[in-house]
């Protein structure tokens, strides 16, 4: 039967695929004795534009329309009155239920069903939003099925673009409301420490000059623990905004006294200080290093000292300064700035108790006292 762009009647562009079909040699036999109804379903689905083909027979022979013909790729030159099996193999097995479902005679309804396909020749990840009607013969009876059918795949592609695109804007939101508090925290505790470290510089400046015989001495005095400050906010700098490791302080501390590799030994497990423990607990091994130099055990070549710290259970730590082999150590008379420093400003920072001791064998300084919660700095 050849009738040029027609195909029972139906001018469309199919017509040709379906002219060239040998239909006599198909279950279905020659196209003047098919059923009524199979003619029926043939001209609507030809002029129809929404994408639709069916299947028809025992062995379902495929029908489809000109919108449906971009979906078939490849094999659009050789599906027309195909078995659907043989047409639509690579995804048979995924589809095959809900061929049965229609063909029992009960209506289905898929939204975006995957599909891996080679209608092109290579593995092509697809998407498919259709529907499987059952259809009738001239008695009422089931004889294939009828697929309305859109292809979602582009759809699909740009919706999961879209969601990602999404997501990755409101996690750069997120983050960004995350720079924007850290940001404010960090400007909060760069004004506190600014607040607290001019108040310290201060107090270091009117009791130096309040215990000073002369002004250069004073001068001298306040130059130095102005300059151990200094150092301390090098290392909180170094190492974190709000905390730092007690081993850095400490070494920083006594590096201007150091004179030898065995002169000062150094121990302890790693522990983090807030800011202001940081700074007080540095002044507090200055002046003790300073005194040691000028008085104690480091006036001399055989003096030691050894500075050894613990970590103890909720939050409890220990600190201890001990000299030996110096001069022999008698308690001054008079207890300077640096004294009061070391004792009673590291006592409140630490929320404990701390002491100087002037024992036979060489100064001692301990302290117990208690760390800042480690969810409050910053490591």
């Amino acid at each position: 039967m050849k009738i040029g762009e027609e195909f029972l009647g139906v001018r469309c562009g199919v017509a040709r695929h379906s002219n060239a079909v040998d239909w006599s040699a198909t279950s279905l036999g020659p196209v003047e004795g098919w059923p009524v109804s199979l003619k029926s379903v043939v001209r609507t689905v030809l002029s129809t534009r929404q994408p639709m083909s069916f299947w028809w027979g025992e062995e379902l022979l495929q029908f489809h329309n000109d919108g449906y013909a971009p979906m078939l790729g490849n094999r659009v030159d050789h599906a027309m009155g195909r078995p659907f099996r043989e047409v639509w193999s690579d995804v048979w097995d995924a589809i095959y239920p809900f061929i049965q479902t229609a063909l029992s005679g009960e209506g289905t309804w898929q939204e975006d069903l995957p599909l891996v396909m080679q209608r092109n020749g290579y593995d092509e990840q697809t998407f498919w939003t259709f529907s499987y009607s059952p259809l009738y013969d001239d008695d009422g009876k089931i004889a294939g099925l009828l697929n309305t059918v859109t292809e979602t795949t582009q759809a699909v592609v740009d919706r999961n673009a879209l969601e990602e695109a999404y997501h990755e804007a409101q996690k750069h939101l997120a983050e960004r409301g995350q720079y924007e508090d850290e940001l404010k925290l960090l400007n909060r505790e760069l004004a506190h420490r600014m607040k607290n470290t001019l108040a310290m510089v201060q107090s270091i400046i009117s009791q130096s000059l309040r215990g000073a015989t002369s002004i250069s001495e004073a001068a001298t005095t306040i130059g130095a623990r102005i300059q151990t400050l200094a150092k301390a906010q090098d290392v909180l700098t170094g190492m974190s905004v709000t905390a730092a490791e007690i081993s850095a302080i400490a070494r920083t501390a006594v590096a201007p006294h150091v004179d030898g590799d065995d002169r000062i030994a150094i121990d302890g497990p790693q522990v983090y200080l807030s800011a202001q423990q940081a700074l007080g607990l540095s002044l507090a091994i200055h002046e003790l290093a300073t005194n040691a130099t000028k008085y104690g055990a480091l006036s001399r070549p055989e003096g030691r000292v050894t500075i050894q710290w613990d970590k103890q259970s909720e939050n409890g730590f220990t600190f201890d300064w001990q000299e030996s082999g110096g001069p022999p150590v008698t308690e001054p008379t008079r207890r300077g700035f640096g004294s009061r420093l070391t004792e009673r400003v590291v006592s409140v920072l630490f929320q404990g108790q701390a002491a100087i001791r002037f024992e036979p064998k060489g100064v001692a300084f301990s302290l117990v006292g208690k760390l800042q919660n480690a969810d409050e700095l910053d490591v």
